[in-house]
């Protein structure tokens, strides 16, 4: 691949000789890490706009009537908030971007298995992003379905609901062909020494997530096809109208989609598992655990689907079953805060910005992990079912989980992908508007749902006008708090002073080449002969 000259300003990062200069020479690329950060930038302007959405949506809801927009407006504003904070932020989010940049560095890898294909995955994911964006200016007006597109509303209605569906299943293929290669990767690329056992967790994390996309994302792509034909052909699939059985795309809906909850969140808790024996100056409590943990996570994760259907009209023992594998999916979300816990104890901590993001993640998460045991519970789903205790519940797990570790990852791998550091005191003050604003607004949610004020509806009683205000607050605190982080990630960018090659003191294959990497990561490739986390002070300590 040629010689490689490493220069540290950050337009110039991993300069290759070849043929293309200037923009080109990213978007014709193959290097992983120009993927991971061609991703990451996509997934933030993809994020604001979504962020945009959500914020006016809650500002929509400050009184009651029309405050900025009708009710036809509401609906295609959650619509896209959904479709584009999912398919184009959450699932790549931490894959796709940090897994993309990190995962062949961890193993000691020159590459990913298929670069070419690589670079594929990430043009995917731009046409199919670009073309869920283009769908709102299109006659008919932007989609109004909801993100779950369900049937038969989104067969009859007369948006645009085939673009925006042809987009997902765009995104699909993107997710299918990133899963392929880190599979392919993690198998044949390892360095010498390096056994399944001496991977680093975050890998764990995308190994198992990889075989979710590969497996699970056909269903969708099946399934957004059907709805495609139905829509064109009128074939009877769904609509009970010409014969069909809307419960039916429920299931294949759902068969993907929840499986996909843990594509978004084992990566996460992989990058968990990176931060906290780094900042505690200890190795990994209980490293087998967490590993196989994000197996089993991955495998229960297929079996549960249908606790988004409890009032759909399934049988009794249907019901019974799924509850029961719901709560046996929490037992290794359990094993990992726990492992992670220990860790920190009797660590020599240091509270650096990463680790603050990760007990914010802790703290979230737990309390969306809880509740969600509320939703599996028979009895007081059908009470909650479709109100804002469950848009609340998807918030602390997907935002408070999922988007608070890629906040984490952001902090902590900022040095090593750009070769610069950030502002650390405006960074904590970020993350405290965030915690602040995110708590206010969702939490109020839960309150709203269990007295029954219901999803997805444009207006409200005169008795949830109070908690709306106070939700309503707390998105501007929340967004103020966003702004902030990507302003002062954006100085660093532009401003900051130059990085160190391990600043964190971290013990993984990454923080032992340059910041930022050179093009081929490795001089030589390294040899294996320990545990990723291992401290050598840590013996001297006990």
């Amino acid at each position: 691949m040629g010689n490689h000259v490493l220069d540290t300003t950050y337009i110039d990062f991993y300069k290759e000789k070849g043929k293309y200069s200037g923009l080109f020479s990213w978007i014709f690329s193959t290097d992983h890490k120009r993927i991971g950060i061609m991703y990451l930038f996509g997934m933030v302007i993809f994020f604001l706009v979504g962020m945009t959405l959500g914020f006016l949506m809650k500002l929509e809801m400050l009184t009651k009537g029309q405050t900025i927009v009708d009710a036809q407006t509401y609906n295609a504003f959650f619509t896209l908030h959904g479709i584009i904070m999912i398919f184009l932020f959450i699932i790549p989010g931490i894959p796709a971007a940090f897994g993309n940049f990190f995962l062949p560095i961890q193993i000691g890898a020159k590459d990913v298995a298929f670069p070419r294909l690589n670079l594929l995955s990430w043009w995917l994911y731009i046409f199919g992003g670009l073309l869920a964006i283009f769908s709102l200016f299109l006659a008919g007006g932007p989609i109004d379905t909801g993100w779950t597109f369900y049937v038969p509303y989104s067969i009859r209605t007369q948006t645009n609901v085939i673009i925006p569906l042809l987009a997902a299943f765009i995104l699909g293929f993107s997710s299918i062909l990133t899963g392929l290669n880190f599979v392919t990767t993690v198998h044949r690329l390892r360095a010498p020494g390096m056994t399944f056992f001496k991977m680093p967790l975050f890998v764990w994390a995308l190994y198992s997530t990889a075989w979710i996309q590969v497996v699970a994302t056909p269903v969708i792509g099946i399934t957004i096809v059907l709805v495609i034909v139905e829509r064109l052909f009128g074939v009877g699939l769904f609509d009970p109208a010409l014969g069909g059985d809307p419960v039916l795309f429920q299931h294949l809906f759902w068969i993907y989609s929840h499986p996909a909850v843990y594509i978004m969140i084992l990566p996460a808790m992989g990058v968990v598992s990176e931060i906290i024996p780094t900042f505690a100056r200890r190795t990994i409590f209980g490293y087998k655990a967490i590993a196989f943990s994000s197996l089993a996570i991955a495998f229960i994760g297929y079996f549960v689907w249908a606790h988004h259907m409890f009032t759909s009209g399934m049988s009794e023992t249907a019901r019974f079953v799924f509850s029961l594998l719901t709560f046996l999916v929490a037992i290794p979300s359990g094993v990992k805060v726990f492992n992670w816990v220990a860790t920190l104890y009797k660590g020599s901590i240091y509270p650096g910005v990463p680790l603050l993001y990760v007990m914010a993640f802790i703290f979230l998460f737990s309390i969306g992990g809880l509740t969600g045991l509320v939703l599996g519970s028979l009895a007081t789903n059908v009470h909650v079912h479709d109100t804002y205790f469950v848009v609340a519940h998807f918030h602390y797990v997907m935002f408070g989980g999922t988007a608070m570790i890629l906040f984490a990852a952001l902090h902590y791998w900022f040095p090593k992908m750009f070769g610069k550091m950030y502002n650390e005191k405006t960074a904590k003050v970020a993350l405290a508007l965030i915690f602040i604003g995110f708590n206010t607004m969702y939490f109020t949610m839960f309150i709203l749902g269990y007295q029954g004020m219901p999803r997805r509806y444009w207006d409200y009683l005169p008795e949830y006008t109070a908690l709306h205000h106070i939700s309503t607050f707390g998105s501007w605190i929340l967004v103020a708090g966003l702004l902030l982080m990507f302003y002062n990630l954006l100085m660093g960018l532009l401003k900051g002073e130059k990085a160190p090659m391990n600043p964190w003191g971290g013990t993984t294959l990454e923080w032992t080449v340059p910041s930022p990497p050179p093009l081929e990561n490795f001089d030589v490739i390294p040899t294996v002969t320990h545990e990723p986390y291992y401290h050598p002070n840590e013996e001297e300590k006990h």
